[in-house]
């Protein structure tokens, strides 16, 4: 399955010399090119002296929303909890025809 098939956006805010941004850049990593034309994509970086937080902000087409402190989650929990998420919105496409 697809990481992008169900997301429909993806908000991100790091400081890219903070230790913290790895998740971030990680995760926008594994976003194809393609994904970029029907995932709407932003992200803002903060300044090296900023000491505000990593997050990581997504919607799905459901509507559902996830927001992770990325002080407290990799990517790896970032991606499982998007292809959990991911599989139960599949299921019920399937279901519905």
């Amino acid at each position: 399955m697809s990481l992008t098939r169900f997301l429909t956006s993806v908000t991100t805010t790091f400081s890219p010399f903070h230790p913290t941004a790895r998740t971030a850049r990680l995760f926008l990593s594994y976003l194809p090119p393609s994904a970029h034309s029907s995932i709407v994509v932003k992200t803002t970086l903060l300044p090296k002296t900023s000491n505000q937080t990593a997050t990581l902000s997504l919607t799905f087409k459901d509507g559902k929303e996830m927001d992770f402190d990325l002080e407290k989650v990799g990517v790896r929990e970032v991606l499982e909890e998007v292809q959990r998420h991911g599989r139960g919105l599949g299921r019920k496409e399937e279901l519905s025809g």
